[in-house]
């Protein structure tokens, strides 16, 4: 027995050591172990910019081209003496001008690197295609040059240029609509039922901006079939959405504020139909009152709107040019009406939808290193295709 014991004692003081190596790569401080702070956000990189601009990114020029379009219509002499119009015809030409030319500058931006998308990362434009969400916004783009082209100082409806731009502008717009609108009744998976959520309206927006356009160039008929092709499809949007289907039972909390959209349509219907008649008739007021009922609902429901307001999102641009087409509606029911209410709403709704505006750029200035953030849905799915790839 005494032997064995000298034996595994032996044994055991011919073994080395062990000796615990710790790595000074893998020891973390306390900051460390926080995370990064906010203000150390890496500059993302062209590559990472080209896969994580979406169409969505485009609400910003849609919003800065609704902006250039009021400040348009609001200076501009229409024969109605009242004070709230002579406010607006002091500000100088100037300020439109330079307001159209950022809006310009912003759509270009934008169409640039998205045109640049489409040609390294096509693989994510289809993926948008094929999601929900993101296939609406692919109406976006078009729609802001539409306005754009509205709105400019020097493109008159009459010239030949303002019909050749208008007409490639709206040519994508049919044939998206004939894409979406007849998987909509023709495609089990992709039924209106199961696909419709808020942002589904823009493409009734689309129709309804391309209806004004056409109207102004005096091409009634085009005009007439693009509003009652976007009409319908409303109707049939809003009582889907109004039942709460499964459809809408996946849409993220984060794009909340696209359920202005719900007013948004209304309000670009009412003006469009003004285009097509020449006059803001009961047609159009009906629409517009539809319209303030619709905000005035969701204003009244601010709690609606609180988990999407946590951080900053892109989605927040949704705010804006819905706001500016209500504003736009009321400038024109206050131009038929020529009464004090309709003055002052005009007005409330007009600096409304400016102070949401410039709100929303200070914020886009103050978090541009967010503007790019992995938080937006689409860049989620757009992130889950391509680990399956």
């Amino acid at each position: 027995m005494s032997s064995f014991m000298v034996t595994l004692m032996g044994e055991i003081e011919c073994k080395p050591p062990i000796q615990v190596i710790i790595e000074a790569s893998i020891i973390t401080t306390p900051e460390e172990s926080r995370g990064p702070s906010i203000n150390n956000f890496a500059e993302p990189s062209p590559s990472s910019i080209l896969t994580r601009l979406h169409a969505g990114y485009f609400r910003i020029s849609l919003s800065f081209g609704g902006q250039a379009l009021l400040w348009k219509i609001l200076t501009e002499p229409n024969g109605v003496p009242q004070d709230a119009w002579h406010v607006f015809r002091k500000l100088p030409s100037t300020v439109c001008l330079l307001l159209w030319c950022l809006a310009v500058l912003t759509q270009i931006s934008l169409s640039s690197v998205y045109v640049l998308r489409c040609f390294f990362h096509f693989h994510l434009v289809k993926a948008e295609f094929s999601h929900h969400i993101g296939v609406n916004y692919l109406y976006a783009p078009w729609i802001s040059w539409l306005i754009l082209l509205q709105s400019a100082p020097i493109v008159f409806p009459n010239s030949i240029y303002y019909l050749v731009l208008c007409w490639i502008f709206i040519t994508p717009l049919a044939m998206l609509d004939i894409k979406i609108y007849g998987q909509w009744f023709t495609t089990e998976k992709r039924f209106l039922s199961i696909m419709a959520n808020p942002t589904s309206q823009i493409s009734v927006i689309g129709n309804l901006v391309a209806a004004r356009a056409a109207a102004r160039m005096g091409w009634k008929e085009s005009a007439v079939c693009m509003w009652s092709l976007g009409m319908v499809h409303y109707l049939v949007l809003f009582v889907t959405l109004y039942q709460r289907l499964s459809g809408g039972n996946c849409f993220p909390l984060i794009l909340r504020p696209t359920f202005f959209l719900f007013f948004a349509a209304p309000s670009m219907a009412s003006l469009a139909w003004n285009s097509i008649t020449g006059a803001f008739d009961t047609t159009s007021k009906m629409l517009f009152f539809l319209s303030l009922f619709l905000f005035m609902s969701l204003a009244c429901r601010p709690s609606l709107f609180k988990k999407s307001m946590r951080k900053f999102n892109v989605a927040w641009w949704a705010y804006s040019f819905p706001l500016t087409f209500l504003a736009l509606a009321a400038a024109e029911y206050a131009q038929e009406v020529k009464g004090h209410v309709a003055a002052v709403l005009m007005l409330l709704l007009s600096v409304l939808s400016l102070l949401v505006f410039l709100g929303l750029m200070l914020l886009t200035a103050a978090n541009a290193n967010r503007l790019l953030g992995e938080t937006d849905p689409m860049e989620s799915f757009s992130s889950n295709l391509k680990s399956r790839t």
